[in-house]
């Protein structure tokens, strides 16, 4: 009964916490669709990659007007990710079997593959959030080097490919992958790599979510009312954001996606 309230108050939490630390909130939307809201994976997943997209998107806006974003890199990593995710979207994840294999009494089905997917990406996310970086000197001339070399470009589009197989399969943004690689192997300075991650996170959403088209049924009111929730999120985020340490909110938040990717696991392989 309660469930769907909790689900819009989450989807609120989502855009706080994107607009108080530029990301890592977006991750949280597909357990919310198919845990509270019983949602289909295909379905779960789809209606994510619009939120996730339109509420980029809203964040995306305010960088491009700032300038703190890289074309080049955008282009580069881009556009092989906005291919895979389309195709995946639209010829892919509509012919995958409802069960993948079976064991005994055991039966792996899509929502089991893709939530044990989900919450992986949920650990490394929030290891991530969690840790503390440290400088490294020795790491920085190491891919200063290697972003001079031929071999950056194939890799970098390698990457970008990457990102678009979990971005279409799972409905997430992915953007604790993007920062590291726009910095690492192209040497996009900080501001910039969030700037230009939130541009493909927008990119690769939408056109991800526009593959669906034919294989779900778009419940419209529904999506823009949440979208229109995270983005209310965004906005008290960004308006609160000077007055809250974003360094002591990640790793509170880090521990946060920890507990729920260890509860994504538990519910698919032990409570199913």
């Amino acid at each position: 009964m309660f469930e769907p309230y909790l689900a819009y108050i989450l989807f609120l939490l989502i855009g706080l916490v994107l607009g108080l630390i530029g990301g890592g909130g977006s991750i949280l939307g597909v357990p919310v669709l198919v845990y509270l809201l019983h949602y289909p994976i295909d379905t779960a997943t789809g209606y994510s990659l619009f939120i996730v997209g339109i509420t980029s998107l809203f964040g995306a806006f305010s960088v491009i007007k700032k300038g703190e974003i890289s074309f080049e890199s955008l282009v580069q990593f881009a556009i092989p990710s906005l291919i895979t995710v389309f195709c995946l979207r639209k010829f892919l994840i509509p012919v995958l079997p409802n069960v993948f294999f079976t064991i005994g009494s055991f039966e792996a089905g899509k929502q089991l593959v893709v939530m044990c997917l989900f919450s992986v990406l949920i650990l490394a996310s929030s290891y991530r959030m969690i840790r503390k970086s440290k400088n490294n000197p020795v790491g920085d001339v190491m891919w200063d080097e290697f972003a001079k070399t031929p071999m950056r470009l194939p890799f970098v589009i390698t990457l970008g490919i990457l990102v678009g197989f979990i971005t279409g399969f799972i409905g997430a943004g992915g953007g604790f992958i993007i920062v590291p690689v726009l910095m690492f192997f192209i040497r996009v300075p900080l501001k910039k790599a969030i700037g230009t991650s939130l541009c493909i996170i927008a990119l690769n959403s939408l056109i991800g979510f526009t593959g669906n088209f034919s294989n779900i049924t778009i419940e419209w009111n529904f999506l823009l009312s949440i979208s229109g929730i995270c983005i209310v999120g965004v906005l008290v985020g960004n308006a609160i954001s000077a007055k809250v340490s974003s360094q002591k909110l990640k790793p509170a938040f880090g521990w946060f996606t920890l507990i729920v990717g260890i509860f994504v696991i538990i519910k698919e392989l032990i409570l199913s």
